[in-house]
């Protein structure tokens, strides 16, 4: 009999743990070889209680990519939001005009999703049966809390109304389960964390280093707050993150956050836990160039490029540092962080180079590639096998909170002083390897394009554009365009080589975002095969 993904309970996850990290340490929990798994055999210890904490952490390893917690499917959200592209157009497609309820990507942010929720579901209907310390039952209960309502955010964020189980459901009832409505599910995942981030501590010993702590809970309620534009409450709830003193920006270096070296950072508030030949990743394998092995399977447009600001703190349509003819001096440092470019960026001793019709593998003409890179995680203190990558995925940092925080203080009317900027995103720009100039602007119709340009800079391809694009209601806007690439020429009126716009610019890919349809994904079709009660999203 056929069953929605709904139902599904993931005693494999149990099985597997051995080779399974938790979602904070790189330490495993203890346990026998479990061969055949019931409720009625497994459910009896307190390691029992550890294993399966273990289970409701898993998010898969290897080649698993779309759920909101892997690499991969983090960084496609980016790229589905405009900030790139990637060769095969696999999440492109999500939103460019095509998209349909047949699409496996949508599907397969689904599937995952609903498979940790069952997993988490199975964790709260259980542990209650476990003797052990009510302090430590509480806070594992919190943590799986977190987990679930993570996953809930998300699924409600882009499907709109979705099923909200809130305990394992039988096949009946999984087959038969109708959506709940987008804001009925935030409400739910608001109380949910609202009650769990007391049980959270605001550290881990190192032993748990990487779990779930109160400040976690805290930036997934502010997100959801501010999807829901609560702006005085998403700002009440930033403010204890802040409070809790357990954050700080990272001065030691910018890109040192994203990789291994820099993973047990104090800014990094929520990340997904690897470890190298026992639960390693791939994304370094689709990420790097082929100059250095990998796939070069993402590409960056040109339009996040220019977003960069110039060094004086200016836009590149402001600044007299500006110069078409050397679009990529004088900028803000975290374009070179974030980007490769052409003849520009090197790794590890090699230049990068993509000029058409040169002889490096990494050139522009070679495959529907931009010219540009992402540079942002690749990890040169790393040597080893790229498919067997053991460093973090940062899903949350204190950056974020500090941007947040004071977006939500600017959107909810109060007053804005040197004070309070100096407290937030002056502390992201002036990191000692950032170093941007400090903002002043005061005035909310001023700030507000200063913050949301500053949130594009910090946090490119950390999962979180799209989220910022859905709420501020420009997605339409920043998705039905036309995209560029590398610059290619100085003398476009003459240049015939490859298509180029007025300023020199390498005419690389279109989106057509459609509005009313695209602002939410669809409801996959294999579920509505098997449940006639999942209603579809609008022009799907």
């Amino acid at each position: 009999m056929k069953k929605s993904i709904i139902n599904k309970q993931l005693f494999a996850s149990f099985a597997i743990a051995a080779t399974i990290l938790t979602g904070c340490s790189k330490d495993y929990f203890d346990k026998q070889p479990l061969d055949a798994i019931s409720d009625a055999t497994f459910w009896k210890t307190e390691k029992d209680a550890d294993l399966a904490l273990t289970g409701c952490y898993n998010i898969g390893a290897g080649w698993a990519g779309e759920s909101f917690w892997m690499p991969r499917g983090v960084l496609y959200l980016d790229l589905m939001a405009g900030l790139g592209s990637e060769k095969e157009l696999i999440p492109d497609h999500m939103t460019d005009g095509t998209l349909t309820p047949s699409y496996w990507v949508a599907g397969a942010y689904w599937g995952n999703a609903y498979n940790k929720i069952a997993t988490c579901n199975n964790f709260l209907g259980n542990i209650a049966n476990i003797t052990m310390n009510d302090n430590k039952k509480a806070m594992l209960t919190a943590e799986v809390r977190t987990i679930r309502a993570y996953e809930l955010f998300n699924l409600a964020l882009y499907y709109g109304a979705v099923p909200m189980p809130t305990r394992v459901l039988s096949i009946a009832e999984a087959n038969s389960i109708s959506r709940t409505p987008q804001a009925e599910v935030w409400a739910f995942v608001e109380k949910e964390l609202t009650e769990s981030y007391p049980n959270l501590p605001v550290t881990r010993v190192s032993a748990e280093r990487g779990r779930i702590c109160a400040g976690a809970a805290l930036a997934i309620l502010g997100r959801v707050q501010m999807a829901g534009k609560k702006w005085a409450a998403a700002a009440a709830t930033y403010k204890k993150v802040i409070d809790g003193g357990a954050y700080s920006i990272d001065q030691a270096g910018f890109r040192q956050l994203f990789m291994q070296t820099g993973e047990n950072s104090n800014e990094i508030i929520l990340a997904a836990q690897f470890l190298e030949d026992t639960y390693g990743h791939v994304l370094l394998q689709y990420l790097y160039p082929e100059t250095w092995g990998g796939w070069h399977q993402f590409s960056v447009y040109n339009e996040l490029v220019q977003t960069f600001e110039c060094k004086d703190g200016q836009t590149i349509q402001a600044s007299p540092l500006y110069n078409s003819n050397t679009p990529y001096d004088n900028r803000d440092p975290r374009m070179d962080y974030t980007v490769m470019i052409n003849n520009r960026t090197t790794f590890k001793g090699t230049l990068f180079v993509s000029t058409p019709g040169s002889s490096s593998p990494d050139r522009m003409n070679k495959y529907n590639w931009s010219g540009y890179c992402i540079n942002k995680f690749m990890d040169s203190s790393f040597s080893g096998n790229l498919m067997n990558y053991g460093g973090n995925f940062t899903l949350i940092r204190y950056a974020e909170v500090l941007l947040s925080y004071l977006e939500c203080k600017m959107e909810a009317g109060d007053a804005i002083d040197q004070a309070l900027l100096d407290q937030t995103i002056n502390k992201v720009r002036g990191r000692a390897t950032v170093n941007m100039p400090a903002v002043t602007a005061t005035s909310a119709a001023t700030l507000r394009p200063i913050v949301r340009r500053e949130r594009v800079a910090e946090l490119a391809f950390e999962g979180i554009h799209y989220f910022d694009i859905l709420r501020w209601g420009t997605a339409a806007t920043e998705l039905n365009r036309q995209f560029t690439g590398m610059k290619l020429t100085n003398s476009p009126s003459t240049y015939t080589d490859y298509p180029v716009d007025a300023n020199g610019f390498f005419i690389y890919q279109k989106r057509n975002f459609v509005t009313g349809k695209n602002e939410l994904w669809p409801v996959p079709q294999s579920e509505r095969d098997i449940n006639k009660n999942l209603t579809q999203n609008p022009n799907y």
